[in-house]
């Protein structure tokens, strides 16, 4: 027997469904199919092509086998940023402004990776070329949350991260070399006016490892990530976003591999792997910006002036990074090889152009964003990838904090970008 419902009231509302745990997070729309990839950009091919044969074997002759390596591993890491689109900016600002939280779980897939890969290497003490891989950590204070903070403005307004304002270099995006640009400006800066920030108030590194093991300082990252994942998914279950926007993908799985676009999962797990690949042959965690220290320093002394007297570079080992060849200093490799990588990438793919026609309100704001990110990855002691990645990966609390007062920075960044002309993601678009 069924009781109908008093008069004037409505049926009660279905309860809502759950997101199952290991489903795809729900977006408000399917995402659109990839369309074809663009015939091979044979020119342009064929110039980076040249140039990384001919850099890796001039690197090798002049400079030995480790760094031979380590600029095969850029090119390597700027294929497999190239291939998979793989962003922080974007992920981030998406995650802020509609809630699709898809870049940020790639991003814990690679954390995820690497902190396990790291935690053998280092663990074990394994190193390649008579290296001692070291977790990387920064202290705690003023400088990492004020940089960090600072970084995420910066690669809001400036289009891209640092790894991303290496592969979009590359891949000839015109207005991200104005970011580039300012990047170096930056941290140059930065450099010079160390005395100004030196003193900051900061405590000491904080590394999981010196207190519970690596096994411990394992664990607890992987637990963490996995809580980053569900809250993520949590959050774009509720606020149901746009899905993300397609890239031209090859069909055939073999011409995929060679030509792309290949997926997020993907290219975290590539990124992890050559990552680690670092770490073994220079015993440090891949970086970006302190070379963007050393190429500005480099030309401010080519102009006449005197970095080797800057306090920064009479730091133990920034000393010996300036006096030494930059095609010798391991970061300097890794970036020219990312920008390299990604022109095979791009070509390989059919997307290599040059952009042209830059508005004037994006080219002031991919100088500023570069400029911010320059002087922030000084202050917070690392960039997404020398602090964020790395730090995490390590079980560095500081890690962990970059990447907070990073998203504080991006919702701030979000705020500025309309001041510029660009644009953010609503939840009202196709995709974001």
């Amino acid at each position: 027997m069924t009781t109908a419902p008093p008069a004037g009231s409505s049926p009660a509302a279905p309860p809502r469904a759950s997101t199952p745990l290991f489903a795809p997070s729900p977006t408000s729309s399917a995402r659109p199919e990839a369309p074809p990839l663009p015939s091979v950009r044979r020119t342009p091919l064929a110039v980076s092509g040249l140039l990384a044969a001919a850099l890796t074997a001039y690197v090798w002759s002049a400079h030995g086998a480790k760094p031979g390596v380590l600029l095969l591993l850029g090119l390597g890491l700027g294929v497999a940023l190239f291939h998979s689109r793989f962003g922080f900016t974007s992920a981030w600002r998406q995650l802020v402004a509609v809630g699709n939280g898809t870049g940020l779980r790639a991003h814990a897939l690679l954390l995820g990776t690497t902190a396990t890969l790291f935690a053998l290497v280092i663990g074990t003490e394994t190193g390649l070329f008579g290296s001692q891989p070291a977790p990387s950590a920064g202290p705690i204070g003023v400088g990492l949350f004020a940089g960090s903070a600072l970084f995420a403005i910066g690669m809001q307004l400036g289009g891209a991260c640092a790894s991303g304002t290496l592969f979009a270099v590359g891949s000839g995006q015109t207005s991200i070399v104005l970011t580039l640009g300012g990047f170096v400006a930056g941290a140059t800066l930065a450099a010079w006016q160390f005395d100004l920030w030196k003193d900051l108030p900061a405590w000491e590194p904080v590394v999981l490892s010196e207190h519970i093991g690596w096994f411990g300082s394992w664990a607890v990252t992987i637990a963490a990530l996995l809580l980053v994942v569900l809250v993520s998914r949590r959050i774009q279950a509720r606020r149901n976003p746009p899905p993300l926007g397609a890239v031209p993908s090859a069909r055939r799985a073999v011409a995929r591999a060679v030509r792309g676009s290949w997926p997020l999962a993907v290219g975290a797990l590539a990124l992890a792997l050559l990552g680690a690949g670092v770490l073994l042959v220079s015993g440090g965690a891949w970086g970006v910006t302190s070379a963007f220290s050393l190429w500005g320093s480099e030309l401010v002394g080519a102009l006449g002036g005197h970095p080797e007297n800057w306090t920064w570079w009479q730091r133990p080992g920034n000393a010996e990074m300036l006096a030494g060849p930059v095609l010798a200093d391991k970061t300097s490799l890794t970036d020219i090889g990312i920008m390299i990588g990604a022109a095979v990438a791009a070509s390989l793919g059919g997307t290599w152009a040059l952009h042209r026609g830059i508005p004037w309100r994006t080219a002031v704001a991919a100088v500023l964003g570069g400029v911010l990110m320059g002087i922030g990855a000084r202050l917070a002691g690392g960039c997404n990838i020398g602090a964020y990645l790395a730090g995490i990966a390590s079980g560095s609390l500081s890690g962990w904090l970059w990447g907070a007062f990073a998203l504080a920075g991006t919702w701030v960044g979000l705020r500025l970008r309309p001041l510029f002309g660009l644009g953010n993601p609503k939840p009202g678009d196709g995709v974001c």
